[in-house]
C-alpha cells in the first residue's frame, strides 16, 4: 500500500527511495488501485521522440477506481458539494452512490447517441454537478472528454471544438457568474455552425433562458436521462489510452490540445492530492477553480474523487454577492482544506479586512495556492487573516502539462517559507540549468528549471501535432522536460518560481525575476498588483517596465508621486540594479480567464509594438489592453 508522507523525516525518506528506485516507487502507489489487469511494464520512455508510457499493457477504467471500487466503503459519503452562484438558491449534495447513478445513467445516454471508445466529446458548461457528472461518463465509455471554459468567445470554443473534432457538444441554456447571465446556447450555437464534426448537442437547463432548439441536433439533458437505465459496465481502457484533452493558449498561433492518458494521471493526480493537503477521511475539501481549467480536472474531480474525498464545486465568483463569499461557504461547510489563486487573494485583500476578520473559519487546517508564485504580502495575508496564523500555506507549483503538482510543500510537514514552492514531491527530478544547458548543481543557483525523468501524471502529446510536443518542450536542452520557467534553488535547497523564461530580464548582465521585483512593487500601500516585463534598453540591454494597478487615488496623491515612492521602495527592498525604468499606473492588467496575466502583451507595449498580439481568445477584457496602450502613447 502507498504511504501517506506524515514527517519531513518521512518526506525525505520517500522522497530518496523515489530518485533511486523511480519505478518501483510508483508501482508502489499503483498497487492503490483496481486493475482490471496489471501492467506489463512500469514505464518505458525516452525524451528524444518523446516516447512516455506508464503502466504499460495495464487495463483499467479510471471511474471503476472512483465508484466500484470504494462503493461498499462510501456509498452514503458526500462525494460532491455543489454551492450555486447565489447563495438564496439551495446547493446540492450528491452522496458517491448518487453521483455513481447519474454517471452511469448519463454513460447511457451518450452511448444512446451513438459515442464509442475514443470519440472527442466537447463540455462547455458552468460549474454545475453536470459537468463532473458528463465528464466522468465520458471517462466512463471511454470516450475523450475535452472541457472548454464557458467563458470563451465562439470564435474560441469553435477552434477547440474544430480541432479536436468533436462529435458532441454538452452546454446548458444559460451560466450564472456574479450578477450577470452568460448566452452559454447561443454562443455555442455559433460556434457549432462552423464545426462540420458535431452531430449532437446536449443542453442542460440552468438559467430557464428561452432558446432556440435544433430538432434532430438539440436535445435538453433531463428529457434524455428520463427512464434511462443506470445499468452500466465501464470500457476496459489501456494505461496509455486518452482520457481527456486540454487546451492551453500558445504565445502565438493556435492553442495546444494538452493530451493525458489514464493509468498514470490516475495515480499521480491521487497521490499528490492526498499528500500536498494531507487529506483525511471525512475532511471537507473546496478548490476554488473552474473545472475548464486542469486545477478543476486534477483537484476537484479526478484527485479527489480518486481518494475518497468530499469535493466542493462552487459556480460563482468570490465577491459575489460581497469579498465575504469564499469565508461564508467554508464556515457553511466547514471547509477543510481550500485552494484557491493569488489572484483571487490579492482581489480579496484589496476589498479590506472587513469581510474576513468576522469569521471564525475554525474548520480549516490548510491552505494553498495555484497558478502563479504568491507574492509576500498576499502570502501574509492569506495566512494572518484567513489561516489566523495557524494553517500552512502550500503554494504549488505545476502545469497543465504535467498533469498535478510538481514541487510544493505538503501540508504540516515541510517547513514553509513565504513565495518559495520549497520542495520537489517524490518522484519529480528537477534541475536547474544554465542557458547552454549545463546543469547548475548545489544551492544558491539560479537558471531554468527542469525535468530529467517522467513522471506518470505528465502530457503525452498535443493532439493531433506530436512534432509541436517535442519542439515545445523538448528540443531546448537535450533529454529534459523544459518547463519553460526561471527558478532559484536557495541555500536551504527550496525552490522559487521566477515565471516565465522569458519573463526573467537580464539588466546589465544581471538576471532578475520579474516575481521578484512585483514582490517589491506590491509592498507599496497604494498598489493592488503589478506586472514587470523587460524592454529594450539602449544602455543596459533590458530594461524594467511595470505595470501598477493602485487604489485609493484621491486628490492627495499624483500619480507621479506614486512613481517614485515605488522606485524607492524598490530600491530599499532589492538594490538599484532592480529599480524600474518605467512605471505606468494603470486600472487593470490583461489577465486570462484563469486569472493569469498575459504579459507578453505586456512586453509589446513595453516595446511600443502595438499590434500583433498573437492568440488573445483567453483574454478576459480586451479594453484594458486598449487602455493600457492608449496611456502608454501618451507616456
Amino acid at each position: 500500500m502507498a504511504v501517506k508522507i506524515k514527517t519531513l523525516s518521512g518526506y525525505f525518506h520517500e522522497y530518496q527511495k523515489s530518485i533511486v528506485k523511480t519505478e518501483d516507487f510508483w508501482q508502489q502507489q499503483a498497487e492503490d488501485f483496481y486493475w482490471r489487469k496489471k501492467c506489463d511494464c512500469v514505464l518505458d520512455w525516452n525524451f528524444k521522440e518523446p516516447k512516455i508510457e506508464w503502466f504499460k499493457g495495464g487495463k483499467l477504467n479510471i471511474t471503476e477506481n472512483i465508484f466500484e471500487r470504494q462503493m461498499f466503503i462510501r456509498k452514503d459519503q458526500a462525494a460532491i458539494i455543489w454551492e450555486p452562484n447565489d447563495p438564496k438558491e439551495e446547493g446540492v449534495t450528491l452522496s458517491y452512490s448518487e453521483l455513481f447513478y447519474k454517471v452511469k445513467q448519463f454513460a447511457n445516454v451518450l452511448l444512446s447517441k451513438g459515442v464509442k471508445k475514443g470519440d472527442r466529446v466537447a463540455l462547455y458548461m458552468p460549474m454545475i454537478p453536470e459537468l463532473a457528472i458528463a465528464m466522468l461518463a465520458c471517462a466512463r465509455i471511454g470516450a475523450i472528454h475535452s472541457i472548454i471554459f464557458a467563458g470563451f468567445s465562439s470564435t474560441a470554443l469553435a477552434d477547440r471544438i474544430i480541432d479536436a473534432q468533436a462529435k458532441v457538444v454538452i452546454a446548458s441554456d444559460g451560466g450564472f457568474r456574479g450578477n450577470k447571465t452568460t448566452p452559454i446556447k447561443t454562443i455555442v450555437d455559433e460556434a457549432v455552425g462552423k464545426c462540420d464534426s458535431v452531430e449532437t448537442l446536449i443542453i442542460k437547463k440552468r438559467t430557464g433562458d428561452q432558446v432556440l432548439m435544433k430538432e434532430g441536433r438539440d436535445f435538453w439533458w433531463d428529457e434524455l436521462c428520463e427512464n434511462v437505465s443506470a445499468e452500466n459496465e465501464a470500457e476496459v481502457m489501456d494505461a496509455e489510452d486518452p482520457l481527456f484533452i486540454l487546451y492551453t493558449s500558445g504565445s502565438t498561433g493556435q492553442p495546444k490540445g494538452v493530451l493525458h492518458t489514464t493509468g498514470g494521471y490516475m495515480v499521480y493526480s491521487s497521490y499528490t492530492f492526498r499528500n500536498v493537503f494531507q487529506y483525511s477521511q471525512g475532511d471537507v475539501y473546496f478548490c476554488s477553480a473552474d473545472i475548464g481549467w486542469i486545477t478543476g480536472h486534477s483537484y476537484i474531480v479526478y484527485g479527489p474523487l480518486l481518494s475518497g474525498a468530499t469535493t466542493l464545486m462552487f459556480e460563482g465568483i468570490p465577491t459575489f454577492p460581497d469579498a465575504g463569499r469564499f469565508w461564508d461557504i467554508v464556515e457553511k461547510h466547514q471547509v477543510n482544506q481550500f485552494y484557491t489563486a493569488p489572484t483571487a487573494i490579492r482581489a480579496l485583500m484589496a476589498e479590506g479586512n472587513e469581510f474576513v476578520e468576522n469569521k471564525k473559519m475554525k474548520s480549516l487546517k490548510v491552505l494553498g495556492t495555484v497558478g502563479e508564485p504568491i507574492n509576500e504580502e498576499a502570502w501574509h495575508w492569506y495566512h494572518d487573516h484567513v489561516g489566523k496564523g495557524r494553517c500552512p500555506i502550500v503554494d504549488t507549483w505545476w502545469q497543465t502539462e504535467t498533469g498535478g503538482i510538481m514541487i510544493s510543500p505538503i501540508a504540516g510537514v515541510t517547513p514553509t517559507k513565504p513565495s518559495y514552492a520549497t520542495l520537489p514531491l517524490p518522484g519529480i527530478h528537477p534541475i536547474i540549468v544554465d542557458a547552454e544547458g549545463k546543469e547548475l548543481k548545489g544551492n544558491s543557483v539560479e537558471g531554468n528549471l527542469c525535468i530529467k525523468a517522467p513522471w506518470p501524471g505528465m502530457a503525452r502529446t498535443i493532439y493531433g501535432d506530436h512534432e509541436r510536443f517535442r519542439q515545445t518542450y523538448f528540443s531546448t536542452y537535450q533529454n529534459l522536460y523544459f518547463t519553460g520557467d526561471g527558478v532559484r534553488r536557495d541555500e536551504d535547497g527550496y525552490y522559487r518560481i521566477l515565471g516565465r523564461v522569458d519573463d526573467v530580464i537580464n539588466v546589465s548582465g544581471h538576471r532578475m525575476g520579474t516575481a521578484e521585483v512585483e514582490n517589491a512593487i506590491n509592498e507599496h500601500p497604494r498598489v493592488v498588483e503589478s506586472a514587470v516585463v523587460g524592454f529594450p534598453h539602449h544602455i543596459k540591454g533590458q530594461g524594467i517596465f511595470a505595470f501598477a494597478v493602485c487604489n485609493d487615488m484621491d486628490e492627495t496623491v499624483t500619480e507621479e508621486g506614486i512613481i517614485q515612492s515605488i522606485k524607492v521602495g524598490v530600491n530599499n527592498i532589492i538594490g538599484p540594479i532592480a529599480r524600474p525604468d518605467k512605471i505606468l499606473i494603470v486600472s487593470g492588467l490583461p489577465k486570462t480567464r484563469s486569472g493569469k496575466i498575459m504579459r507578453r502583451i505586456l512586453r509589446k507595449i513595453a516595446a511600443g509594438d502595438f499590434e500583433n498580439f498573437g492568440d488573445t481568445s483567453t483574454l478576459l477584457d480586451p479594453a484594458v489592453v486598449e487602455e493600457i496602450i492608449n496611456k502608454s502613447k501618451i507616456h
